[in-house]
């Protein structure tokens, strides 16, 4: 379980390094244990994001019941609904490849055996699959779910809703008042962009693609099941640690026209 790891952990010369591991709160035993880093992009900066240290909570607790031990690193996250419009956006693109760029620093570095990635908007979900590809160590992705539907007078709203009502305000068909409830309605609460934008159409991809587990990608990120899907995702880990499948080999052509067709269908 630990083939990566105990370049890092075994022997005499990495007395020091296990001396440095047990102030984290290792003890014998988990030497012996696989490695997996939880690489989050959880951030309190946007919804889409904002709820992932429960689900990371959860997944960690899955990971000792398993056998594993967790460990949780921290990734930067910029969201375009956010950036949009102003310097902000310079910075989102670039993003997607510091994200990739963590995460294989991270697993490099650490010698982590394995990978469970969280990602929720359209720069972290494709930052954190590139890393993971790259070190080709045993990974699942965790998708934090599309944000659920506001609602206003009996319509439903997303984040298009408001800049539709920007559009009716500039035009003089709503007053400020009327912007107003459509932009306190709109987003009720944590997850990514209602609607098949980027962060929900790069999550089915991943999920056709075979990178995380079937079912997840439409899941909202409030909804209870959330819970089941991250616990689900560690079962897969461990199997897949168990065989020393790397995710690399999870990908092949039909992989690919799998997800190409899943995005058109949804297109």
């Amino acid at each position: 379980m630990n083939r990566t790891s105990k370049i890092m952990t075994e022997g005499l010369e990495r007395t020091p390094q296990r001396a440095m591991l047990r102030a984290t709160g290792f003890t014998d035993d988990d030497f012996k244990k696989a490695l997996v880093g939880i690489a989050s992009t959880g951030s309190e900066l946007s919804p889409c994001n904002f709820h992932f240290d429960g689900l990371v909570e959860t997944a960690k607790a899955a990971l000792r019941e398993v056998g594993m031990v967790p460990q949780k690193f921290g990734l930067p996250m910029v969201t375009d609904g956010q950036a949009m419009g102003h310097e902000g956006m310079k910075a989102s693109l670039v993003s997607r490849e510091v994200i990739a760029d963590g995460v294989e620093i991270v697993a490099r570095g650490h010698q982590l055996d394995a990978l469970l990635g969280f990602g929720g908007c359209d720069k972290t979900i494709p930052g954190v699959l590139m890393g993971m590809i790259r070190v080709n160590r045993p990974g699942v992705f965790c998708y934090g779910g599309t944000i659920k539907a506001g609602h206003l007078e009996g319509l439903a709203l997303d984040i298009v809703s408001v800049f539709e009502a920007v559009g009716a305000r500039s035009a003089g068909k709503i007053d400020d008042r009327q912007l107003h409830a459509v932009e306190c309605a709109a987003c009720p609460g944590a997850g990514a962009c209602g609607g098949m934008y980027t962060a929900n159409t790069l999550a089915s991809a991943a999920e056709a693609l075979g990178l995380a587990v079937p079912g997840s990608s439409s899941i909202p990120a409030v909804d209870l099941s959330k819970s089941d899907h991250v616990r689900e995702s560690v079962r897969c880990l461990q199997g897949l640690v168990e065989r020393g499948v790397g995710i690399r080999d999870l990908l092949d052509r039909r992989s690919f026209e799998n997800a190409i067709r899943t995005v058109m269908a949804l297109g």
